[in-house]
């Protein structure tokens, strides 16, 4: 999305006034500290000493929060809470957060504030403990929500529903009541979200997630699969048929889809490196796109901002997490999407060009004019770093552990393990300082090891580069005894293809997150330096720039945009092929198997396929073709 046109949007929603009426929760994350436990006198057990308590507001709370961090002026609050600490430390929240409160009845009999405990011991989650489980909202109560709801529903923009729990507020007679409401104002939007009950709130909006969608509309799925793209749309489709009001249906890392009049609209999803916790990203996603219609924008827009919104939320860890306008306007700037993530995660339904390996993701409709050539190093020409992964998994898991190292029990070790490869998996391509620094966020996640004794990212990165280095001058040396020769250090036919491209004309520039000194190195011992003439850029050391991305945009807009349909960018990384694509340059996925140097690699595949490459190729073994299709002859 445009900066400006976010900007734009981001201030304007700050004047808008939005009503809530839901299932106000509290989540409540007590963190126990082992070193404190004692044997219970009273009950002979061990006790669970809490050493921090942190309280968030949760179900349509979360909603409300999630608006007063975007800076929404005018938050009316409509719930029941109990007679109980729990019930005031609620209002506390709220009022402190700005969250105007005056419709939050207390019911004194029958009802107990919904809070969800989630005590922790380190990293691990124990049983959940539930309040407000037994809850049933008298007509009384009910009448007066809905009356103090009629009064004031004229005076807002939208009003959300919020429908979290069954023993909640949304019994079959305030359902009633509702409806009746919603149909006295019908030009007013009212949006909901109803997890039991959607099909209740005739007139409304209404925004669910992909498994509710395909539930309505009796698809059968597995639990905690996912939902496939033909059934989305077939859900989106029949939905709209059946309630006659726009809906949005979220896809978690696929995005999301809105239906109105106009038809189905998809929205993409956000690439997210960093670990990520999906908990309330619904809960913000509505608020995002609730705020947007308020101010009067187009279903898509909304769509959009609620993406953004919700992309910030789930990488705040252990928390029911909010996002700031400064915060969603920095993801939203120059947002990473996920592209094609259907066909990415499915190859029996890839595309291959006539009689050839190279697989067509999007087409061309005219031969491109290339002037430039941007070439990642390692993995896509280079595989003097191959096995870098099997050298930085087991680090990662050493630091971790700490000195639990050796006496971790399989279940911890495991989750360390599986945090590592998908820490691993998610950043392949950007440069080491900053997978080095998302480490350190790890260990002190994990908690294993004192905060004193937790390295910076350099440190980490100096121990990972010197096992690194050990193994990649071992091979140079081989090099150069004649034990190992350039294709065998090298991706299949890239030294010829280079130097095809080389003998055209085409500009070359080579680019990596190794350090630049290092990349220099490397691709002289190789042989292809001179290639590049002198372009051969790498990390610098500067952890709040990424150097991939920052070399690109140098090189990008030294060419300038109106040559951009001239570069075409080949890589094995995510980083190098997403901002080429972002430019409009064409872009050449080398999904390589570095360890046999040709073939296919499937994982490397369903990562470039995201990150928008228009082709993808295994190695360069079929270079005519691929000369043909990019119109060099």
């Amino acid at each position: 999305m445009n900066p400006e046109f976010l900007k734009e949007i981001l201030e304007r929603i700050k004047s808008v006034r939005i009503a809530i009426v839901g299932d106000f929760c509290l989540d409540a994350y007590w963190f126990v500290d082992e070193s404190k436990r004692e044997i219970s006198i009273e009950t002979g057990r061990p006790t669970e000493p809490v050493r921090i308590q942190k309280y968030s507001l949760g179900g349509a709370g979360n909603v409300a929060n999630n608006l007063a961090a975007l800076k929404i002026s005018d938050i009316r609050a409509f719930g029941v809470i109990g007679n109980d600490p729990f019930g005031a430390e609620m209002i506390s929240i709220m009022n402190r957060t700005g969250i105007n409160t005056s419709n939050m009845l207390i019911q004194d009999n029958e009802w107990a504030t919904h809070v969800y405990i989630k005590p922790h011991v380190g990293e691990n989650e124990q049983n959940r403990i539930d309040f407000g489980n037994f809850n049933v909202l008298s007509g009384e109560t009910a009448d007066r929500l809905i009356g103090n709801l009629q009064k004031e529903a004229g005076e807002v923009d939208i009003v959300i529903i919020n429908q979290q729990v069954l023993s909640g507020i949304h019994t079959e007679y305030f359902r009633t009541r509702l409806a009746q409401v919603i149909s006295h104002f019908p030009g007013k939007i009212f949006i909901a979200d109803s997890r039991n009950f959607t099909d209740d709130y005739r007139g409304a909006w209404r925004k669910m997630n992909d498994a509710e969608a395909a539930r309505q509309c009796s698809i059968q799925t597995e639990p905690g699969g996912t939902v496939s793209h033909k059934d989305v749309i077939y859900a989106a489709e029949r939905l709209y048929e059946r309630y006659r009001k726009p809906l949005l249906i979220t896809r978690g890392s696929m995005g999301s889809v809105v239906t109105d009049d106009k038809g189905i609209t998809e929205i993409r999803g956000l690439m997210i490196i960093s670990r990520t916790d999906t908990v309330g990203a619904g809960d913000s996603y509505l608020a995002g796109a609730s705020a947007a219609l308020a101010a009067g924008y187009s279903l898509e827009t909304a769509g959009e901002i609620g993406t953004f919104t919700a992309g910030v939320t789930v990488q705040k860890l252990f928390q029911t997490g909010t996002a700031s306008p400064e915060e969603v306007l920095r993801i939203g700037s120059d947002a990473d999407f996920i592209y094609n993530p259907e066909l990415a995660e499915e190859i029996r339904h890839a595309r291959y060009n006539e009689r050839s390996e190279i697989e067509i993701i999007n087409s061309w409709s005219a031969g491109p004019a290339i002037k430039y050539a941007i070439f990642d190093n390692d993995g896509t020409l280079s595989t003097l770093r191959e096995g870098w992964e099997q050298i930085m998994a087991p680090m990662m898991i050493k630091a971790i552990l700490g000195e639990k190292y050796l006496e971790a029990d399989e279940s911890l070790y495991n989750k360390v393990k599986s945090a590592v490869n998908e820490l691993i998996d998610k950043t392949t391509g950007i440069q080491t300082l900053k997978q080095m620094k998302i480490l350190t966020e790890l260990i002190s996640e994990f908690g294993l090891v004192p905060e004193d004794k937790i390295l910076d990212e350099h440190g980490y990165k100096e121990i990972y580069n010197n096992d690194l280095m050990e193994m990649v001058r071992k091979r140079e040396e081989k090099h150069q005894k004649g034990e190992l020769t350039v294709n065998d250090l090298t991706i299949k036919n890239a030294v010829p293809f280079l130097e095809i491209l080389h003998n055209k004309g085409i500009k070359l520039y080579l680019t990596s997150g190794t350090d630049e000194e290092d990349v220099r190195h490397e691709a002289s011992a190789l042989g292809y330096d001179s290639l590049f003439e002198g372009r051969i850029f790498g990390a610098t050391g500067d952890i709040n720039s990424e150097a991939k991305k920052m070399v690109l945009d140098s090189i990008l807009d030294s060419i300038g945009s109106r040559e951009s349909a001239s570069i075409v960018t080949f890589g094995d990384g995510p980083v190098e092929i997403r901002e080429t694509h972002k430019r409009g340059g064409k872009t050449v996925g080398v999904a390589s198997n570095e360890l046999r140097r040709y073939g296919m690699n499937q994982s490397k595949r369903t990562r470039l396929i995201k990150a928008g490459a228009d082709i993808v190729i295994p190695d360069f073994s079929q270079h005519g073709e691929l000369l043909q299709l990019l119109n060099i002859i």
